[in-house]
């Protein structure tokens, strides 16, 4: 009985961490179409709420990756998964509270980590699978998306130099409406992904399920709770990266989301649970440094990259903490 407690308390968790995630990383998909007014913000959170929901039903390369691969699924206890929900809950709404685009991604992992280690120690953690599948990709991706984006922007400029203006952003304003979608389906193709893993987790560690597997109703309901939360918008930080960061045009956020989501998709196929909000801020940036290094406003980016640094580890405090206080009740 206290099992079947617990399970459904994680799930309620989980679900509540996707719904957290899909408001607190909404800003992913939308900061640019709402900066360039290609979309009113209501528009846009309930346009990206469609696309992040076909996007979450595509792949579970990366549940996999988190929920069977960093730790042991038959090893994590109820309690280490509640813990590590917990950590990135807390965490998220942290950041969300100060507008900073921190990445769920890295929460949730950082929880989790947290939690595992001070049940079991560090030995239980593929570490491996953690510098491969985690911290390398999500250091590179970044790079990526600036360079990425400085090319598209830079090829954008020679295709369309002669073109007037008022045509191009004409023209731009109906393709960003690709790209947003487009940007929106890849966030829900990586970021759904996780509390998936994790429900899938739980279920292994309870014996509901035999084998690592995501089931089809874990993956609706979370596709359904993502797209609920990314319809509610999370205008905090819409602000900070669509409005703060950079001023740019409907033919500059083309070319930040196409970039960033191109990256992202490729992550997604490959298992690689990387941070949405790492890469569209990266191609944000390379196309206002395509302008000029001086159309970044670097103390934006400079906080931004501070939360960024301590997600994993604060958020892994958080789960730990969590993890000797629940243990010691149940």
């Amino acid at each position: 009985m206290e099992a079947l407690i617990l399970l459904i308390l994680i799930i309620i968790f989980a679900l509540a961490f996707d719904y957290i995630n899909g408001f607190h990383d909404s800003a992913n998909a939308i900061a640019t179409v709402v900066s360039t007014r290609v979309l009113t913000p209501r528009q846009a959170v309930l346009f990206a709420a469609f696309w992040n929901f076909i996007g979450a039903l595509v792949t579970t390369e990366v549940a996999k990756t988190l929920g069977g691969k960093l730790v042991p699924p038959d090893k994590v206890t109820l309690v280490v998964v509640l813990s590590a929900l917990i950590g990135a809950i807390t965490w998220n709404l942290i950041t969300w509270y100060y507008g900073l685009p921190s990445s769920s991604s890295h929460a949730l992992t950082g929880g989790l980590l947290g939690a595992v280690i001070t049940a079991y120690g560090l030995g239980l953690v593929n570490w491996k699978i953690f510098l491969y599948k985690i911290v390398l990709p999500s250091i590179i991706a970044p790079f990526v998306g600036v360079i990425a984006a400085f090319l598209l922007m830079t090829l954008t400029y020679i295709i369309f130099w002669r073109t007037p203006p008022a045509k191009a952003n004409k023209l731009f304003r109906y393709l960003q409406l690709f790209s947003s979608s487009l940007m929106a389906f890849s966030h829900g193709s990586n970021d759904a992904q996780k509390t998936m893993g994790i429900i899938t987790m739980a279920l292994v560690s309870m014996g509901a399920l035999s084998v690592f597997k995501v089931p089809i109703w874990v993956k609706m309901i979370c596709a359904l709770m993502m797209a609920m939360g990314t319809a509610a918008g999370g205008w905090r930080i819409i602000k900070t990266m669509g409005m703060k960061m950079v001023k740019i045009k409907p033919y500059q956020g083309f070319v930040a989301e196409t970039s960033a989501a191109g990256v992202i998709l490729s992550a997604s196929f490959l298992g690689m649970p990387i941070s949405t909000t790492y890469v569209i801020t990266s191609t944000i940036m390379g196309v206002g440094m395509s302008k000029k290094i001086t159309a970044v406003k670097w103390s934006v980016v400079a906080n931004i990259i501070g939360a960024w640094i301590l997600t994993i580890p604060m958020s892994g405090l958080i789960g730990g903490i969590s993890f000797f206080i629940i243990s010691h009740l149940v």
